[in-house]
């Protein structure tokens, strides 16, 4: 996924309203950027890091600036913007680079589905297997040299969780993807600390066949253009079990 026009550079003063944050040009003026990105954005925000950010060239945007990326003081680099997740997963799918789920004929985003009115982020189509409903959750908490995820208490998340179970129990299949879209992270795992729900209906939904993956974004910078692409899968861990799915 290749960031087109470029990507420009400034410096974070900090993240405010968990949507805007105050950045600092080159040429020293201060202006607020849109953050979409509703978590804590724990070590994704801190002040002083470099904020890599795109324009937008509509006039009815109130901020056209908008953080993309965090590239922190280790050097390590993290898409906050949770919108690129979905887009990033997606063309590694159109690009068969995730092997478990090459083959489909058909992709849908943003499809209708479950008992608790969900919207699942993709829905992928066979000619010879069940339907593949698979939700898309963006990893970029880093600590104790370790990927977790959430980063926040997320209700919504532990619906998700119910949604996926119940596509498996009538007949489909179901995928929870961590897309890892933080550099420095080589593995992942629920954040029982933050969400201790969302660990447990993690297990149950891993012990009644929702397929659990994750793939981590290499991040590269060619030519000044930003490219992110899913090229590694990483290993999956509840509590002291890997996941082998």
């Amino acid at each position: 996924m290749k960031f087109v026009p470029p990507l420009k550079q400034a410096i974070l003063i900090k993240r405010y309203k968990r949507f805007l944050a105050d950045i600092t040009l080159p040429d020293g003026s201060i202006h607020i950027a849109h953050c979409a990105n509703t978590g804590a954005m724990k070590g994704c925000a801190e002040s002083e890091d470099i904020v890599w950010y795109s324009t937008s060239d509509n006039p009815k945007r109130k901020y056209p600036f908008s953080w993309e990326i965090t590239q922190t003081k280790n050097n390590d680099f993290i898409c906050i913007n949770t919108l690129r997740a979905n887009q990033v997963v997606e063309e590694a799918l159109n690009n068969q680079s995730i092997k478990e789920l090459n083959g489909f004929s058909s992709l849908q985003r943003e499809v209708k589905y479950g008992a608790e009115n969900s919207r699942i982020d993709i829905l992928l189509k066979f000619e010879d297997k069940p339907d593949t409903y698979i939700e898309v959750k963006s990893v970029t908490l880093l600590e104790n040299n370790k990927g977790y995820f959430p980063d926040a208490v997320t209700t919504r998340g532990q619906k998700h969780l119910r949604e996926l179970i119940e596509m498996v129990e009538q007949g489909n299949r179901a995928v929870l993807f961590f897309a890892v879209m933080h550099s420095g992270i080589n593995s992942v795992q629920a954040a029982q600390h933050i969400d201790p729900q969302y660990a447990k209906l993690l297990i149950e939904a891993k012990n009644k066949g929702v397929k659990i993956i994750a793939y981590k974004a290499n991040f590269s910078i060619i030519d000044g253009i930003f490219d992110m692409s899913l090229n590694k899968k990483l290993p999956v861990i509840l509590t002291e079990t890997k996941l082998e799915n």
